[in-house]
């Protein structure tokens, strides 16, 4: 029996963006191999300690999932799955993130805890810019 070979395809910050992934290539019949997801799991301030978590599978498979992890768009989108344009300089780039609006949201956690971030807005940032909008 021949011995497999695995080649890492791509590191996550956080174990739930790798489990997405996992899933999108699963349903494509390509087997997905996860490593330090219960480290970051258990604490994710090791992240970066450990390189993140890395998602694995078969060194025969590489360009297959390399390819559909490429048609799957890694920043926001509008409501006609189309990518969001910063209105600053026109890059695709533009992320999802929770908005701290300082000193309100500053009070907001320190009264109410974690529970506050419920309720807090969200806007997008230009990975390319860094420019800010709603």
């Amino acid at each position: 029996m021949e011995e497999e070979k695995f080649t890492l395809l791509r590191r996550f910050q956080y174990s739930s963006e790798a489990i997405i992934y996992q899933g999108k290539l699963e349903s494509q019949g390509i087997d997905v191999f996860l490593r330090d997801n219960n480290i970051v799991d258990s604490n994710p301030l090791y992240s970066n300690a450990v390189g993140g978590v890395k998602m694995f599978v078969k060194t025969e498979d590489f360009d297959k999932a390399n390819e559909i992890l490429g048609d799957v768009s890694l920043y926001s989108v509008d409501d006609e799955n189309q990518p969001l344009k910063c209105p600053e300089c026109g890059a695709e780039q533009v992320d999802m993130e929770q908005s701290i609006d300082g000193v309100r949201s500053f009070f907001r956690v320190l009264f109410l805890g974690a529970f506050a971030l419920l309720f807090s807005k969200y806007k997008h940032k230009c990975q390319n810019c860094k420019f800010e909008f709603e």
